[in-house]
């Protein structure tokens, strides 16, 4: 049973003080990285696999779970990552906040605007769209999404947070149900923001974005196995076209309630949004093309169809 020596990356994490630095480890044969971190948990319970980054000394990129000890010749070393919190966590926390700060703020006007506000068709219509796209990630995070990365360091919750409770709830709904987006408003009254079929042309297309949307998670979630990191080339609904269709139709859906209110806070949350799903889409194309090569069609883009 070979040994492997396991020394902190940098000042020993706190919660492993119990440890004594460098750590000499017993495993068998096939171990892996996994292994590494299941072993220093046992050891050190507070210092639970989620916790810990392992990578070899003076190499600051981590190590896969899945690597085999004997492909690694050098000393391995492990940095703190500090208290975990599960993704999907940490999606409900993101998504409840404008499912709590809407409600708020579109049947509390007086609170908010200092007196009544009479609710125009535009309102409202928003009022049911925003809900809903939330009410579905939501359900999405608890039936669909599999997740490659089981937690994520606990200060980023309030980072990631910002983005939903502020931009698409705090800032969208203070905008949005407003009094000059109000039924008496020369903003709404006699326009097309006002009228039936226009709004309900408008909510077709962001239904229509809200369910290809759906469509791709549950392509992404057929294509892992539950427990498992399996990744594998998607195809079909939006794929053939672009890497992340999920990011296409999430901002398709946001471009409709944008256009339909031209405010300023859905613009921002549009242009944030966009930018960071572009980042996100980015980073995930490049990661498809190194892992499966010639095996990933060249016709795609990362994003939007025929551009990016």
């Amino acid at each position: 049973m070979p040994s492997v020596t396991v020394n902190s990356a940098g000042r020993s994490p706190a919660v492993a003080r119990g440890l004594a630095w460098p750590v000499t480890l017993d495993l068998p044969e096939d171990a892996t990285i996994g292994d590494v971190k299941s072993a220093l948990a046992k050891r050190c319970p507070k210092f639970y696999k989620e916790r810990q980054k392992i990578s070899v000394k003076d190499d600051r990129k981590a190590l896969d779970d899945a690597t085999r000890l004997a492909d690694v010749s050098s000393e391995l070393a492990v940095k703190d990552l500090g208290p975990q919190i599960s993704w999907r966590t940490v999606f409900m926390i993101e998504y409840v906040g404008p499912l709590i700060i809407h409600p708020l703020i579109y049947n509390l006007p007086r609170i908010f605007y200092g007196g009544p506000v009479q609710h125009s068709r535009l309102q409202q219509y928003v009022y049911a769209m925003v809900l809903l796209h939330f009410l579905k990630r939501e359900i999405e995070t608890v039936f669909v999404h599999r997740f490659s990365h089981a937690t994520m360091p606990f200060r980023n919750i309030f980072k990631n947070s910002a983005h939903y409770h502020l931009l698409s709830g705090l800032l969208l709904a203070y905008s949005v149900y407003s009094p000059p987006f109000s039924a008496p408003s020369p903003y709404i009254r006699g326009t097309v923001r006002d009228d039936p079929t226009w709004l309900n042309a408008y909510a077709a297309a962001w239904l229509f974005a809200e369910l290809s949307n759906l469509h791709t998670h549950l392509t992404l979630r057929s294509l892992r196995p539950e427990g498992t990191t399996k990744r594998a080339v998607p195809y079909g609904y939006g794929f053939d076209l672009v890497s992340c269709p999920n990011y296409f139709f999430e901002i398709c859906a946001w471009v409709v309630i944008t256009l339909m209110t031209g405010s300023y806070a859905a613009w921002l949350f549009l242009v944030v949004g966009t930018g960071q799903m572009a980042l996100w889409a980015l980073k995930k194309h490049k990661a498809y093309k190194k892992e499966f090569g010639t095996e990933y069609p060249k016709g795609r883009k990362a994003m939007i169809p025929y551009i990016f």
